[in-house]
């Protein structure tokens, strides 16, 4: 029983290192396909004709519960993810930035891109639950969980057309507004949500009983994830379910530009030439429609009434989603109440609002806000973080070092360090604090472009 609810604990051992992507370097002033991904507005304002993506590469993975350091002595995990009162979140994040070319014409900005994205969360997983079920004791633990318990895991890659157009351009503004639609390819799927559980869990030296329960279940899977959520391989099915959903971004952009003298020298000159540039922006619009042959999304009623109690130990080295549902469904105590071959899966919509504002020579500070617009609830969607960053920049033409500070809707305060040298960029939105006290994120990200 304690892999179903350690899931996320478990691919821990995938990503070595562990959801702000590229914290820092996603509004830097040397503007390009990083900073159109946030907002498809900013392609008018590249900072060369011509960009290409090589490659970039970002993973986050974060939590409310345990600490990087002990998440590198690995002690006690479990115990530790189910301490406190608050539900726990566990979130694993990762993208990868394939080849990729944008490009300014005149009044207009175009971009192709390709990315992959990887995802496994545990959701508001009850501690008490938790933690009856992980820890032998002599006793019985009442659960009363108004939330929807859930393990999630999905992965899908994505090519993306983008344009931008500037609306108006004097000597001191400029006006852009961008979009950029998206071919989505569904990879694989899971989800256990158990929602609004109630019922009594008795823990008798490890023998574990479930007893005067109910609770809405729900069981969905489509492709290698319904086979083994614990085999880090599973997760490379990027690209496996074909042209099978549709997204779109969309956005503007602000500009205050700043007079630049004619006798300045190029190092310390601008090419974006802004004393302001701000943004506004709505991404992952859009779902996906998963096609397997494997495919099912299930949907139950557990009720568990008198003397009858299910036995939890039944779960143990469970490693596949279809194993949980066979064993439930043997015990008796589930009762369908719909169930669905093909399922669509929605997009993780955020609002992106930004402004990077040029101090004085070489010296910037950004403020980003991501705000989800999904609820974390919903067993039809992935999901994604409330962040507020904050990051001081000293930039240069051709390099850059920043500092991020941000506050995270899982992970609470983190500070990173991140670099620019030429087309290569590598940072971190939490390795200070990762390092100096107990944060509960680590993440790590890289990457490489060159102009043309």
């Amino acid at each position: 029983m304690k892999k179903i609810f350690c899931l996320s604990i478990a691919l821990i051992s995938f990503y070595a290192n562990a959801q702000e992507h590229f914290s820092g370097i996603n509004i830097s002033k040397r503007i390009g396909i990083l900073n159109a991904t946030i907002n498809p507005a900013e392609l008018n304002n590249l900072s060369t004709s011509y960009e290409v993506n090589v490659f970039n590469f970002s993973t986050n993975v974060s939590n409310n519960k345990i600490s990087f350091q002990e998440l590198l002595k690995g002690e006690d995990i479990e115990n530790k993810f189910f301490t406190g009162s608050e539900p726990a979140n566990f979130r694993l994040d990762a993208v990868i930035q394939g080849p990729s070319f944008a490009m300014k014409y005149k009044k207009w900005g175009f971009l192709i891109n390709s990315a992959a994205n990887i995802k496994a969360n545990a959701i508001d997983v009850d501690v008490n639950f938790g933690d009856a079920v992980t820890n032998s004791f002599l006793g019985t633990a009442q659960i009363n969980s108004n939330y929807n318990q859930r393990l999630n895991a999905v992965t899908w890659g994505e090519i993306g057309f983008g344009a931008s157009r500037t609306l108006f351009e004097n000597d001191l503004h400029k006006f852009n507004a961008g979009a950029t639609f998206k071919l989505l390819f569904p990879g694989s799927y899971m989800n256990l949500g158990v929602d609004h559980l109630t019922g009594d869990v008795t823990n008798i030296a490890g023998n574990v009983e479930l007893s005067n329960a109910n609770a809405n279940v729900n069981i969905s899977y489509s492709g290698s994830l319904a086979d083994n959520y614990t085999d880090s391989s599973n997760y490379s099915q990027l690209f496996a379910g074909g042209l099978n959903g549709f997204g779109v971004d969309f956005g503007f952009n602000y500009q205050l530009k700043e007079k630049i003298a004619d006798n300045t020298d190029d190092s310390s000159k601008n090419k974006s030439g802004y004393r302001l540039n701000a943004g506004l922006s709505v991404r992952n619009i859009g779902s996906m429609k998963f096609k397997s042959d494997n495919n099912v999304s299930n949907n139950y009623n557990l009720e568990i009434q008198g003397f009858e109690s299910l036995n939890l130990n039944q779960f143990d080295g469970s490693e596949s989603i279809t194993e949980i549902e066979d064993v439930l469904i043997s015990s008796g105590y589930l009762t369908k109440t719909s169930s669905t071959k093909d399922f669509k899966i929605n997009l993780p919509t955020v609002i992106n609002a930004y402004a990077d504002y040029h101090i004085y020579n070489k010296w910037y500070v950004s403020g980003y806000i991501q705000q989800k617009v999904s609820d974390d609830s919903e067993n039809d969607f992935t999901t994604i973080q409330n962040i507020y960053t904050l990051t001081p920049r000293f930039s240069g033409k051709n390099y850059e070092i920043y500092l991020p500070f941000s506050q995270n809707e899982v992970s609470d305060f983190t500070t990173g360090l991140g670099f620019r040298l030429g087309g290569f960029f590598m940072g971190s939105g939490s390795i200070v604090t990762a390092l100096i006290n107990d944060s509960t994120q680590a993440d790590l990200y890289l990457g490489f472009r060159f102009a043309l």
